[in-house]
């Protein structure tokens, strides 16, 4: 058994690696060419971008390591079937369950040490790459404009934005804090924003929407107003457009962070569906090698085939799936469908599930 575990995890030892090494080598080469760009059409100083570059390496291994998991999985367990040495294997007596806990425990381990990617060191990679960009560009206050975060640039507003193309943006929610009185809440389908030369503002104008109105006899009670075009403009924060500062995006924050900023918002009881959708999204993306451990193992030994590229396969139509999966969950999260947790961990509930009832059959058969 001893020898056969050693066997084992040397050979997946070694297409583990061969394998983060074509996948970071693919993902970094699409992302050279737009570096690339930065330095050849637009005379960006090499320095600054060889820091983007190296901040990006902390992104592309949260990826990475999980599909190289499961590609070393499927190769490895795909070829001992092919070629009988799992059925010889169970004709001797190999308890394959006992055999496979080592690679479990790898994959745990893997699970650990991306919780630590993901939470630590990741998100301060990002926000550093991306104050780089922001110090790159030029500064106007429309640039403050982000989407996926809670933008806390302009005086007294809060504003969020699912999505921006150039001067066009879908799904805004703008939250209007005054101060001893309920907080407004304007939400628009569309939009469109303008920047006023020599102004530390920004313009609106917003289409297709609501907006809380104070009643004129109760200023302290709202109405709800039906607007199909509605233009707000909001004043840049002296200390930012001083300091620099720049909000950080949920995916920039810890555990930590975004428990505080979630507090923070409840106190003007803002819902902050994304950034709890984030603190999950970490979790369970952290652990996808654990998960992407057992259904490659299955998948591997019930698929029997040798082929490498037939293995490379699988494991690129597993890979798309699952993250399909976790995109589809996060969309609804945004949304803010309960439970939050469950659409997050989703995927990997679903693919363990699968390669445990696979592994279950496979070793009965």
């Amino acid at each position: 058994m001893k020898i056969l575990r050693s066997y084992i995890l040397k050979e997946i030892t070694v297409v583990f690696f061969f394998s983060l090494l074509i996948f970071t080598f693919a993902l970094v080469t699409g992302n050279m060419i737009k570096l690339a760009d930065l330095v050849i059409n637009k005379g960006i100083n090499i320095i600054l971008v060889g820091k983007l570059f190296l901040y990006l390496i902390p992104f592309l291994l949260s990826y990475t390591i999980p599909m190289s998991v499961l590609s070393a999985m499927l190769i490895v367990f795909g070829r001992l079937s092919s070629d009988n040495e799992i059925a010889a294997m169970r004709a001797n007596g190999v308890n394959l369950y006992r055999l496979t806990i080592p690679l479990l425990i790898g994959g745990l381990v893997l699970s650990l040490f991306s919780i630590i990617l993901n939470n630590r060191i990741l998100p301060e990679s990002h926000f550093t790459s991306r104050k780089i960009v922001k110090n790159i560009g030029v500064k106007n206050p429309a640039a403050y404009l982000e989407t996926g975060t809670f933008i806390k640039s302009f005086k007294d507003y809060i504003i969020f934005i699912h999505e921006i193309d150039k001067n066009k943006m879908k799904g805004v929610r703008i939250y209007h804090l005054q101060e001893g009185r309920p907080t407004r809440t304007i939400i628009a389908k569309n939009g469109e924003f303008i920047s006023l030369e020599n102004q530390n503002a920004v313009k609106l104008k917003l289409m297709n929407g609501t907006s809380d109105e104070p009643n004129p006899k109760n200023p302290l009670n709202f109405y709800k107003l039906n607007f199909n075009t509605y233009y707000l403009t909001m004043d840049l924060d002296d200390s930012i457009s001083s300091s620099g500062y720049i909000e950080k995006k949920p995916k920039e924050m810890n555990f930590r962070e975004i428990k505080q900023e979630v507090k923070k918002l409840g106190l003007h009881h803002i819902d902050a569906p994304s950034l709890i959708a984030e603190f999950h999204r970490k979790i369970s993306i952290s652990f996808a090698s654990m998960v992407f451990v057992i259904i490659g193992i299955s998948l591997g030994i019930f698929a029997k085939r040798g082929e490498k590229t037939i293995q490379f396969a699988i494991a690129l139509g597993v890979i798309v799936l699952y993250y399909l999966l976790m995109a589809g969950g996060m969309a609804i999260s945004l949304k803010g469908v309960q439970p939050i947790a469950l659409w997050i961990y989703l995927p990997n509930i679903i693919f363990s599930t699968i390669g445990i009832i696979l592994f279950t059959n496979t070793v009965n058969s």
